[in-house]
């Protein structure tokens, strides 16, 4: 019976109803919804989706939505996924204030000046244009400057496509890019690696050594961690001694008996 119902409300919806929000979520009122999931649903309008006052994250990938006007009264909202629809317009989404989080990769907006709209958003830190696990794009992403112009348009954001831009990670992220760009570039002639007499190394010798705190709270806690470290690496030890022990005991149990005659 429950199989049933699951299949009656995964079929493909056109629009959204208050009908459809209360029994995704088995909430009576609207406005109590915190957390909505409308993925693969086949869904075109919006409907009621604005009546949900005081929603946090919502998320509508995969779905056929081209208008987002329902979703300008959300001012509470702060993830909002929006992947493989069909959207070329987001200005409804100048109202909402809190958004941090907002991913439009696999939809059809086409320039730049589609964005601006969404500089008013001061506390928006994460975007996403592009995806390419799933191969989502969208056309404005063809510009070859686009990455720039999108990080200067917004000084805020920490990471874009998924690439952090700013914070822990981003300095070796963009080294090894570098790298990379600078190998596609021609360090290779006729397949072979071009060798320069005059490199240097790009970092001290020092560079890459484990610098130790003299801070004892540090230090205290990078002890307990190498022990709880070790303990996991005795468990693990006897967990496969445990396991190699039990499939032998099965193997002998599933051979045949023989019986001398």
């Amino acid at each position: 019976m429950d199989s049933k119902r699951d299949k009656e409300q995964d079929a493909d919806v056109e629009k959204i109803t208050a009908v459809l929000l209360k029994s995704r979520t088995g909430e009576f009122d609207l406005e109590s919804i915190l957390f909505l999931k409308l993925r693969g649903l086949g869904i075109h309008d919006l409907g009621c989706i604005g009546e949900c006052m005081n929603l946090e994250r919502l998320d509508l990938s995969g779905n056929n939505v081209s208008n987002l006007a329902p979703l300008a009264s959300l001012r509470l909202l702060f993830v909002l996924n929006l992947s493989a629809n069909r959207i070329s317009n987001l200005e409804p989404l100048r109202s909402c204030e809190s958004l941090q989080n907002l991913n439009v990769a696999g939809n059809i907006i086409s320039s730049i000046e589609n964005l601006h709209c969404l500089q008013s958003l001061r506390k928006l830190e994460n975007i996403r244009f592009k995806d390419n696990t799933y191969n989502y794009s969208n056309p404005v992403c063809r510009n070859s400057s686009y990455r720039n112009i999108v990080l200067e348009m917004f000084p805020n954001i920490k990471v874009l496509d998924g690439e952090r831009v700013v914070g822990r990670g981003s300095d070796l992220y963009q080294l090894c890019k570098d790298i990379d760009e600078t190998i596609r570039a021609g360090l290779y002639k006729n397949g072979q690696l071009v060798e320069h007499s005059d490199c240097k190394p790009w970092v001290e010798d020092s560079y890459w050594d484990i610098k130790r705190s003299n801070n004892a709270i540090i230090d205290e806690a990078y002890k307990q961690f190498n022990e709880v470290l070790h303990e996991c690496r005795l468990l693990n030890n006897r967990a496969t001694h445990v396991i190699s022990q039990t499939e032998r005991s099965m193997s002998l149990k599933k051979q045949p008996k023989q019986y001398a005659i």
